[in-house]
């Protein structure tokens, strides 16, 4: 549980992140003129991976892996491996890698600046954010990811398996 509970917060973070960044979304059919919103959140995956193209732009708040160790010392840790894939679309393609690279560091300036995620997860200092932009061309979407590792609170043994 206490990795759905820390994408929820990292969600609630990105929201405040990325709030007022308005990006232009692929027209549609029946669209008269350009819209443009804040990026969309989502967890783990969109809610139809076909529909990217209607969605942009968003973000993908993705659990990648975790590690639990209750090995002392020095204390149990439990951690877990979070990227954020991010896509925007632009029919120009500069205005479109900028875009994306706003995005990105929107979310990577708010978390470092925060360090502690909703009321019991810790950004892990000692790594830090990993920003990677995607360089294929895949105009006139733009994609890139961050990774981080949290801290989350260790499973305590609540049974003396010893004695």
């Amino acid at each position: 549980m206490n990795a759905i509970l820390l994408l929820d917060a990292l969600k609630i973070e990105c929201k405040k992140a990325v709030k007022g960044l308005k990006m232009s979304m692929m027209p549609q059919q029946g669209d008269k003129e350009l819209t443009q919103r804040e990026p969309a959140i989502h967890l783990m995956r969109l809610p139809e991976s076909r529909s990217y193209e209607r969605v942009a732009p968003y973000i993908i708040v993705q659990f990648v892996t975790g590690k639990h160790n209750r090995v002392e010392p020095p204390k149990p840790y439990n951690k877990a491996t979070v990227r954020f894939i991010c896509c925007v679309y632009d029919s120009n393609e500069e205005q479109g890698a900028l875009n994306l690279l706003n995005v990105m560091t929107a979310i990577q300036m708010h978390l470092l600046k925060l360090v502690k995620i909703g009321k019991c997860f810790t950004l892990d200092p000692e790594v830090g954010i990993e920003m990677i932009a995607y360089t294929n061309d895949s105009a006139p979407f733009y994609g890139g990811e961050l990774v981080a590792d949290f801290f989350m609170p260790p499973i305590e043994q609540e049974v003396d398996l010893v004695g």
